[in-house]
């Protein structure tokens, strides 16, 4: 099942740094096999977005318009959905958008001692493509992750794209696309949509039908990740997300059915899933695994569950909570659980972590659904340096510069000294010709 592991054994530092690693793919295969794709639809357009939705979806559109899913189909799959599906969605929503309306920030200006104004001025970009997944299984809950920030800061223009395998679009996710009151939705899947998004479309007159975006957001496959590190550049882009990890780190006050359900609850994901606990008690480690074995049976995704547990996941035992801390900081995990007494007490210490669930109320699925703060979170480590989905994902910032008289008479020599000691006279002349006098000018 799950490995326990010692880290007072010798073989626990390359164990660890091999967990470490997480195992994670290459893309550069991924994008070799897109790449082709993605060209196809910057040279060839709407025939190539057609070929490839019938290719890969099993769905036959013979134009734009067949591809595209209107505001009413949401709005008809909002209007009949069950009462109880409608008020879970509504709840998140409202939850999600006051979490994220916390999160934008003004512009501001600043005046320095010779009156000169500093600033920077935040704006929202004017496109955001948001990529739901939609194969396998719908996310409804994604919809809501991706939109919202996006309608928070301000975006004026949102497409969606969507797989839709056989045409059927899932009712929960269009009416989840209603609520959030999205209206450019097209039934594109894949690297596809990404090359969609980024691009745009023309005709063959060379009008626009499709603008391209200017971010593109959304979680996916590994096609998905690869095409999004592909355009790159040309847009803005959330993260390159990997598969979905949760780690835990609990005292002797943790259950360990707890601990075990709630590492459940991301080995069921898929099988590239990570599930870690840290724990300073060997007993309420075997116990996890004892759990872990009874309850993997009860799950319909009991085969992937397994797989995930089997090859990526693990249960350390450490000698005191701070190597459990120091291990867990290194890792880096997507999510992390504090099941510990006390648990605010420790969080000054987490270093990094995409979101911290504290608390034995606090599980991981709540914030996946409907806590607020968003589920699109840094994996594979990437929490060291990276943040979660969020406003400024939609937004942009320039700075704002002003100077006064004054402010340029006190700086524009110290300005062209720097600028002559880096051998760009023209930058200096520049700054200096901002003086009263030649003579100023020449020194």
């Amino acid at each position: 099942m799950i490995k326990i592991l010692h880290t007072s054994h010798a073989s626990f530092a390359s164990e660890f740094n091999a967990i470490l690693a997480r195992g994670g793919d290459d893309l550069s295969d991924a994008q070799e096999h897109i790449r082709p794709l993605m060209q196809a639809i910057f040279e060839q357009g709407l025939s190539a977005v057609l070929e490839q939705v019938e290719r890969f979806d099993h769905f036959r559109a013979h134009d734009l318009a067949q591809l595209t899913i209107t505001p009413q189909e949401c709005k008809s799959a909002y209007e009949n959905l069950d009462p109880e599906s409608k008020t879970a969605l509504h709840i998140a929503y409202e939850r999600i958008h006051a979490f994220h309306t916390k999160q934008k920030q003004k512009s501001w200006l600043d005046f320095d001692s010779h009156g000169s104004i500093l600033g920077q001025l935040y704006t929202p970009i004017a496109r955001a493509g948001l990529y739901i997944p939609g194969g396998k299984a719908a996310y409804p809950s994604s919809v809501l992750m991706n939109a919202i920030p996006a309608i928070v800061a301000g975006v004026e223009e949102i497409m969606v794209c969507t797989p839709t395998p056989q045409g059927i679009a899932n009712p929960l996710l269009l009416a989840a696309l209603h609520i959030c009151g999205i209206t450019e939705i097209y039934r594109v899947g894949g690297a596809s949509a990404i090359a969609l998004m980024a691009h745009g479309l023309q005709d063959t007159q060379g009008k626009m039908l499709i603008k391209h975006v200017d971010v593109i957001s959304g979680p996916g496959n590994i096609y998905v990740a690869a095409a999004k590190a592909l355009v790159y550049g040309k847009v803005g882009i959330d993260m390159i997300a990997g598969p979905s990890e949760i780690a835990i780190i609990a005292d002797s006050s943790a259950d360990p059915m707890i601990i075990a359900r709630d590492l459940l609850s991301q080995a069921e994901h898929d099988e590239m899933a990570c599930a870690f606990a840290f724990t300073t008690d060997f007993t309420q480690a075997q116990a996890v695994e004892q759990a872990l074995r009874t309850l993997i049976e009860t799950l319909p995704r009991k085969d992937i569950a397994k797989t995930s547990l089997e090859n990526r996941g693990a249960i350390f035992v450490c000698g005191d909570m701070s190597e459990c801390i120091e291990l867990c900081n290194a890792l880096a995990p997507e999510h992390l659980e504090l099941l510990l007494e006390n648990s605010f007490s420790y969080l000054p210490r987490i270093k990094a972590a995409g979101a911290i669930f504290l608390g034995a109320y606090t599980p991981e699925s709540i914030g996946d659904y409907l806590a607020g703060p968003n589920h699109t979170l840094p994996t594979g480590g990437c929490a060291r340096f990276f943040s979660p989905l969020g406003v400024d994902t939609f937004m942009k910032k320039s700075s704002i510069i002003s100077f006064s008289k004054q402010g340029i008479d006190a700086l524009a020599k110290p300005c062209a000294s720097l600028a002559r000691l880096e051998g760009l006279e023209a930058h200096a002349l520049s700054a200096l010709a901002r003086l009263d006098s030649a003579h100023d000018c020449a020194q």
